[in-house]
């Protein structure tokens, strides 16, 4: 199973989505909550090439972005295939 980290917070749409979708496919994966953890936002901004918003999804350490970028990869049929490793 593909080991995923999702940079969120708990009122987010986004990540409320991007958590839903992942469920249905049986996934499991480690939140960090910036609302709960704010000093990780340094952090979350390193590691998305500069990105400010939530979600933002890894996957095996990949940047995959936010729920849209998730949500295409749904949709071309590649996700499985990420999540497969």
């Amino acid at each position: 199973m593909a080991k995923i980290e999702i940079y969120s917070r708990s009122t987010c749409p986004y990540c409320i989505r991007a958590k839903g979708l992942l469920q249905n496919k049986g996934q499991k994966w480690e939140e960090i909550d910036l609302g709960i953890s704010p000093e990780r936002t340094d952090e979350m901004i390193q590691r998305a090439g500069g990105r400010h918003t939530v979600p933002e999804i890894f996957i095996d350490n990949e940047l995959i972005g936010g729920y849209d970028e998730l949500a295409a990869l749904e949709a071309a049929g590649k996700l499985d295939a990420l999540l497969a490793n």
